[in-house]
């Protein structure tokens, strides 16, 4: 796939940071999503939270698996290393590099079909163990790549465009980061900028796992079955020359209300989304009151927003493992092999 790239000129006046850089040294290629889709407001998000943090691109690792959230990353800080894994495994290969690199910001960007189907026992064991990263799932409920398929994380009862019933129950990965000990868990809506940007910002700060599950809306997932003017239909009946899809743009979806109160948003096919932003008072430090809170508003069918839980004084992997303050690309061989006494040490601890 060819990636369209933006051009490396700017306006003069543009709006700078601490560091001299602006909006366009955190941006990256340009978008293949479909236009109006709720993941590029995420980027977006990632894009202000950075620049108003000053970080330095180069500080900051991007991890994905498969999916369409996972090609995210390519549309945000290209000046960044950035490693795209296989469908489900990105945690993993997150936590290694963080061990191997403490010294790296590690963003991992996931999705409901990457992190909660195939992917929830890495993300399970990746959360427990208190993985230094903003972990960030765009989630849609749907697996917009093959059609909309229902993913792990759609409502039961919940219809598709095939007309379809959801007969599942959901996966919360909000109340499952809360069970396994996620010491920083989040939850916001694409088009709240106003609240994402500093969710973001505030879990790039955290040390320790921090966990945010963004609802996405996807605009595209219009194929089903028993239509003649489906993809498959029109393929199978076609003697075409080439394979083209063209999907119509939508209005991005964005709302704007006030803490403690509730916002019902219209969906792209009608549907409706109830959106409770916390209040004020809430006790963010309550890990029990949260997940019961999560109960209860799930009960009155509310989707709760914003920052739920948070550790006032978090440990990461790093401290339960007691590893090297410095990261093992700077250690020397001497450092990295200690020889046959070490080791007989080691083992000696062990018995």
């Amino acid at each position: 796939m060819t990636y369209l790239t933006k051009p490396k000129f700017h306006h003069p006046a543009l709006p700078k940071n601490a560091l001299g850089y602006t909006h366009r040294d955190y941006e990256g290629s340009i978008s293949t999503l479909c236009a109006g889709c709720g993941h590029d407001s995420i980027t977006g998000a990632i894009v202000e939270a950075c620049f108003e943090l000053s970080i330095e691109p180069h500080r900051v690792a991007k991890i994905s698996g498969i999916g369409c959230s996972s090609k995210t990353p390519t549309y945000f800080l290209g000046n960044s290393h950035g490693f795209n894994s296989v469908h489900g495994r990105m945690p993993s290969v997150l936590t290694g590099a963080n061990l191997a690199n403490r010294d790296l910001i590690y963003l991992g960007v996931s999705g409901d079909g990457d992190s909660a189907s195939i992917g929830l026992g890495q993300f399970a064991h990746c959360i427990r163990r208190g993985v230094n990263m903003v972990y960030i799932v765009e989630n849609n409920g749907v697996y917009g790549l093959t059609k909309g398929q229902f993913s792990a994380t759609a409502d039961r009862g919940s219809k598709s465009k095939r007309g379809l019933t959801n007969s599942d129950n959901a996966i919360d990965l909000v109340a499952l980061a809360l069970q396994l000990g996620a010491s920083f868990v989040a939850r916001s809506f694409s088009g709240d900028k106003t609240q994402l940007v500093p969710l973001i910002k505030a879990a790039i700060e955290h040390k320790g796992a921090a966990f945010i599950d963004c609802i996405s809306p996807c605009v595209a997932f219009n194929n089903h079955a028993g239509s003649t003017k489906s993809f498959d239909y029109v393929r199978e009946h076609n003697e075409a020359v080439n394979r083209l899809d063209f999907i119509t743009g939508r209005e991005e979806i964005k709302v704007e209300y006030e803490p403690g109160t509730v916002e019902v948003v219209t969906q792209h096919d009608g549907s409706m989304l109830a959106l409770r932003k916390l209040a004020k008072e809430y006790d963010l430090h309550d890990r029990r009151a949260a997940m019961n809170y999560l109960l209860q508003r799930g009960a009155a069918g509310e989707i709760v927003t914003g920052l739920l839980y948070v550790e006032t004084e978090p440990e990461d992997l790093h401290a339960h493992l007691n590893t090297a303050r410095r990261p093992l690309n700077v250690l020397g061989e001497k450092e990295l092999c200690p020889g046959s006494a070490a080791l007989d040490k080691i083992n000696a601890s062990l018995r």
